[in-house]
């Protein structure tokens, strides 16, 4: 009751509807959905036969990272986590909210890259226009992940299973190109003669961003069963099982087809089973329309929990980060997410879409791993049912993020 007598109407919670196989459905969706259905073509031309060691390379960078972040959100499981990480570590009351807000914007960016490769998809297969394919795309979406949270999360697992599905037809058809490995060995473990080391460094800077989306996990903790226990096993298994499948597909790829002809393919994965296998190429040209669909749905939804999460930070994102009593989910900060990534999208190119998400995320990923390191060496006893890694995991991701936005500085300097 108000001091008036007024019953107060009771502020509608997210409600713990994610297990332990959904979050990591979850992952693995986000992570495949922003990756190779979209990236493989790029990847390969910017690193040519290389390829599969630019993805080896980014894998690297982001398994550091994901240990980080398996400890972190066990400390912490809340929306919003990477402020809550660093504000913890570092108790400066803006750089939560500051951190907040980039991981908002590669949510919205990395949407927009994946709108963007959707709609050109369906360009290459329909004829429609890119513009109105994208608008089509973040309307559908709003909507679904206003809808509900399972609701969302339940149509990601399953169209995340048909994207394996996928990936496992493109090794069973086109596998036994991996019996030249033996021979042309040589070509993929080594910077391509042409594009040199810079090719490499900028196609492991853009395969980064095919390992995006085990860090969204953290954001939706408050709708985790048991998040302590279930969300660092689901990061850990959904980016080793990414990892493990995106280097046999490229190494497929570039042995069945000339990286210049997958740069230029809209539709990469298709491409690789041959223009002779026509159905299982329309079929994969489907599948590659759903990843990208399901990878933007995923960041919609995790920009805005983290909306709902920043709340705690700034006072004013009250109204916008409201739960709807009926749908239980943000659904005016999915609105205003929705939004912006209909902006990004119709405005920016996909590679360039690509390669700033990878920025902000290194620089996000940057400051948790700096933060853990903090976090770490001041406390006195660990919190129990924590997982605690060895601290040169933390200090490691740190250096290789640092490296990773180095060579990115580097490459633009020098064209």
């Amino acid at each position: 009751m108000s001091e008036g007598g007024e019953q107060r109407k009771p502020v509608a919670r997210l409600r713990r509807t994610l297990s332990l196989p959904l979050i990591t459905f979850y992952g693995i969706g986000t992570i495949v959905g922003g990756g190779i259905y979209a990236l493989l073509g790029k990847v390969a031309g910017e690193a040519g036969m290389a390829a599969p060691l630019a993805f080896l390379l980014a894998a690297s960078v982001a398994a550091l990272s994901a240990f980080s972040f398996a400890e972190l959100c066990a400390r912490f499981p809340v929306s919003a986590g990477e402020a809550q990480y660093v504000t913890a570590a570092f108790g400066t009351r803006w750089l939560g909210p500051f951190v907040g807000l980039l991981v908002i914007l590669t949510g919205a960016v990395s949407a927009a890259t994946l709108a963007n490769a959707v709609g050109e998809f369906l360009l290459e297969l329909a004829g429609s226009p890119l513009a109105l394919n994208v608008c089509l795309i973040v309307l559908a979406l709003a909507i679904l992940a206003a809808w509900g949270i399972a609701e969302s999360v339940t149509a990601a697992a399953a169209i995340t299973v048909i994207e394996l599905v996928g990936l496992a037809a493109v090794l069973v058809l086109r596998g036994g190109e991996l019996g030249a490995l033996p021979e042309r060995w040589a070509e993929v473990v080594r910077p391509d003669a042409e594009l040199g080391w810079a090719g490499l460094a900028f196609g492991a800077f853009l395969a980064f961003y095919a390992y995006i989306g085990f860090e969204d996990m953290v954001n939706v903790a408050e709708e985790v069963r048991d998040p302590r226990r279930n969300l660092p096993i689901a990061i850990l298994v959904s980016l080793v099982a990414t990892s493990v499948l995106y280097v046999l597909v490229c190494l497929v790829a570039v042995l069945a087809v000339p990286p210049d002809e997958l740069a230029a393919s809209r539709i990469p994965v298709a491409d690789i089973v041959g223009a002779e296998a026509r159905r299982a190429r329309a079929v994969l040209s489907g599948i590659s329309v759903l990843a990208g669909v399901n990878g933007a749905l995923i960041q919609i939804v995790m920009a805005a929990r983290i909306v709902h999460g920043l709340r705690r930070h700034s006072p004013a994102l009250g109204w916008l980060s409201a739960v709807h009593p009926r749908t239980r989910t943000p659904v005016r900060a999915t609105a205003a997410i929705a939004a912006l990534v209909l902006f990004l999208a119709l405005w920016f190119p996909l590679v360039t879409l690509a390669a700033a998400t990878s920025t902000i995320i290194l620089v996000v990923f940057a400051l948790v791993n700096l933060a853990l390191l903090r976090i770490r060496r001041r406390e006195e006893q660990p919190p129990e049912a924590v997982p605690r890694y060895p601290l040169w995991i933390p200090a490691g991701g740190f250096v290789l993020c640092l490296a990773f936005l180095g060579l990115r500085l580097a490459t633009l300097i020098t064209g």
